[in-house]
């Protein structure tokens, strides 16, 4: 029942793509300004989603209100215009359940092109009742809205006439007027008491769906006087709801806010007005209205153009993750992107163990030119930057010599020269310039080939599956390579020497003066100390997390304790997650390779859970004395509601406030079962570029995974102990 219940309330707020259930109670009391409408909006709203459980369709389509808020806009609109009884409410249930039909009907067909349907059967459902009830005698003609004052007095008695009075006297522009009873005409009402209360429920909703509201409406206000149109389309029956709710559908539901989408918003203004003007025309030789018809068709036709695009602009991205929030798309979207967005689609391991130089990188000083510029070679060397030790005339004197190369990533191997003598110190083959090599097909289009291979070394063969850090061979001088070395290259044919393709390595060391550094992708560059992250077992197993795995800790702060457990758990799309038993907070994550990345949070922020999301947020599971790992937070987790609400206003456009992540490894012990990590990392949630940290965090891991996680805020100190 209480899902049920859910399912009314959140059909309200699906009007506005919201299912923030405070904007969709406003809603909700706003229908029954009319007391008949709002009773008919509720009706076909439980008509519609008893139909969808008896029919057995989606539940958790049917409490998120998916199905439901086309019949409420059906329900309200002929609650309107007709007076109820018991022919009424008959026609109410059947129109409600045909609206169902082409609901799901419409997201069959539009679904399968990743297209919203909207409220088409809203329009189908109410044009269908209009043109059928013109031969039903029994059917009478409301004539509430004629008498405003009557309805309000019905309500509420005189204090409610006043306030409507009030509202309705309100010495405000004429444009401002007719945007507020615009959007209240979303709901089938004329008056500027509902509008005034809507735009609360839209700002406090969202803050950038309020923004393009304004935005759309007033595009098309200024383009009507710009284009001597008649301004009096924007008042009869205040049509213009079609630009507020195509802005905020192009401006920040079905697209990424950005200036882009904005600058969208303005231009397809003119488009509605257009679409507007025409089908008024046709739909009244019907004595129809045209009602969010043209807001359909605009945003529809939009996002299906988008499908054609062959040039991607990040500026001007389609919403993948709905999250029925402007703010959450453009701050997820956008820490999304400078987190993962530089992540390879294939990801690429450096192709040897240990900690290797780069004696030429891309556009190199020797061989890496033109159509060949986007490579490496790769040398050890020792602290004094030599690449061999005794005279270094033998190839045997080079520590890189016969050592293991390995297969940057799984793949098939497609083309293997073999045999060809390795060069004495100094000399060259320039028959065959690239001496022993391999290419392996990692998908199509991408190719990596490993060059100048130790003879007769190479152990794979032509059509071999190979795994990622699989031995190839051994680093020799054959072909043109004066010294020994390993050079690597990215192509998109199989071919031995083909043309270079520029393409980054994923998780790589950088080692400057002991100073080491983890980067995400790289292009490394000449004379950079790089390795593959050795793994660490113990940061391994500690943040190797699997569904069904519970993790139980005891609390303590300001002198009390408290007992918290957390389980990980999957869902049907494969995300996984912790749950807070207590509290329901979730921390979903990711583990690629050997890097552990927490990616979003749902729930209370002073949870056990929520401190130990901002503690781990990117980690990876290999130990460097000192090292660094840096990161952002998205922007919809900063703590200051006031500066965060202005920051929402500007967010399409730029930003002012800043996030950052950071994580050193402090210490480490080995001493058997006693062995530990100790990490350090720092929470910022700043408007400056430097500031000091908001909280800061000890991460103590042993053998059996994370021992403790200390917490020092500026007014509180907490600590919690795993119990195992």
């Amino acid at each position: 029942m209480q899902n049920y219940g859910r399912s009314l309330i959140s059909s309200y707020g699906q009007v506005f793509f919201s299912k923030n259930l405070v904007f969709a109670v406003i809603l909700l009391i706003v229908t029954f300004f009319d007391i008949y409408a709002g009773i008919a909006g509720l009706l076909a709203v439980v008509f519609t989603n008893t139909t969808a459980m008896f029919l057995g369709l989606n539940r958790q389509k049917i409490y998120e209100g998916v199905y439901g808020f086309n019949s409420l806009l059906v329900g309200l609109g002929i609650g309107i215009y007709y007076q109820p009884g018991p022919e009424f409410y008959i026609i109410l249930a059947l129109v409600s359940m045909i609206t169902l039909f082409f609901s799901v009907a419409f997201e069959g067909v539009l679904g399968k092109y990743g297209l919203p349907y909207l409220s088409i059967p809203f329009l189908l459902g109410i044009w269908l009742v209009v043109i059928a009830t013109k031969s039903y005698s029994t059917l009478a003609i409301s004539e509430r809205g004629v008498y405003s004052l009557n309805d309000m007095y019905a309500i509420g008695g005189m204090t409610m006439v006043r306030l409507y009075e009030w509202f309705n006297n309100l010495a405000v522009p004429e444009s401002l007027r007719i945007y507020f009873k615009s959007l209240s005409a979303i709901l089938f009402q004329y008056h500027m008491f509902a509008g005034i209360l809507i735009a609360i429920g839209l700002l406090y909703y969202s803050r950038i769906a309020f923004l393009m509201s304004l935005i759309g409406f007033y595009t098309a206000y200024y383009f009507y006087f710009f284009i001597g149109a008649d301004i009096s389309e924007l008042t009869y029956s205040y049509i213009g709801f079609n630009y507020i709710l195509t802005a905020i559908a192009i401006g920040g539901f079905f697209i990424v806010p950005s200036w882009r989408s904005t600058l969208w918003v303005v231009l397809l203004t003119p488009l509605i007005a257009i679409i507007l003007s025409s089908t008024s025309f046709l739909f009244s030789i019907f004595q129809l209205s045209v009602l969010s018809l043209p807001f359909n068709v605009i945003v529809i036709l939009f996002l299906y153009v988008l499908k054609f695009r062959e040039t991607r602009i990040e500026s001007l991205s389609p919403v993948v993750i709905q999250q029925y929030s402007p703010e959450k798309h453009a701050y997820n979207h956008n820490n999304y992107r400078e987190r993962f967005g530089s992540l390879p689609w294939f990801p690429m391991k450096l192709p040897f163990w240990g900690e290797w130089q780069v004696t030429q990188g891309h556009k190199g000083a020797h061989t890496h030119q033109k159509d060949w510029q986007h490579a490496w070679d790769f040398e050890i060397v020792d602290d004094d930057g030599k690449a061999f030790e005794n005279s270094g005339k033998r190839v045997d004197d080079y520590y890189g010599f016969n050592k293991p190369v390995t297969a940057p990533a799984d793949g098939v191997v497609v083309e293997v020269e073999d045999g060809i003598d390795d060069n004495v110190i100094g000399d060259m083959n320039l028959e065959k310039n690239w001496g022993n090599s391999v290419v392996i097909k990692h998908a199509e289009g991408l190719y990596a080939q490993i060059s100048h291979l130790k003879k007769d070394s190479i152990k794979v063969s032509a059509d071999q599956t190979v795994k990622q850090g699989e031995v190839l061979g051994h680093c020799g001088n054959s072909g043109r390579s004066p010294v020994p070395h390993i050079h690597m290259q990215f192509q998109k044919t199989p071919s031995i020497g083909s043309a270079t393709i520029s393409y980054p390595l994923s998780a790589i060391i950088i080692n400057d003066k002991s100073d080491y550094r983890f980067q995400t992708t790289a292009i490394p560059e000449l004379d950079q100390m790089v390795s593959n992250p050795v793994r660490n077992e113990l940061l391994y197993e500690a943040y190797h997390f699997i569904p069904g795995q519970t993790l139980q800790f005891e609390l303590t702060a300001e002198g009390k304790k408290q007992s918290v457990a957390w389980v990980v758990e999957s869902d049907i799309y494969k995300n996984t997650y912790f749950l807070c038993k207590q509290t329901n907070a979730k921390a979903y994550f990711r583990q690629l390779g050997d890097v552990f990345y927490f990616t979003s949070y749902e729930g209370r922020k002073n949870t056990l859970l929520y401190y130990f999301f901002l503690s781990s947020f990117k980690l990876v599971t290999a130990y460097y004395k000192d090292m660094k790992i840096t990161d952002a937070y998205p922007l919809s987790l900063y703590p200051g509601k006031f500066v965060k609400i202005l920051q929402d206003f500007c967010v399409p456009f730029f930003r002012f406030l800043h996030t950052r992540f950071e994580l050193d490894y402090a210490l480490l012990t080995e001493d058997g079962e006693d062995s530990e990590i100790i990490l350090h990392s720092e929470t910022y949630f700043t408007h400056r570029k430097t500031a000091s940290p908001d909280m800061q965090f000890t991460i103590t891991i042993g053998v059996n995974g994370i021992k403790q996680l200390s917490i020092q805020t500026e007014k509180k100190q907490i600590e919690a102990k795993r119990v195992y």
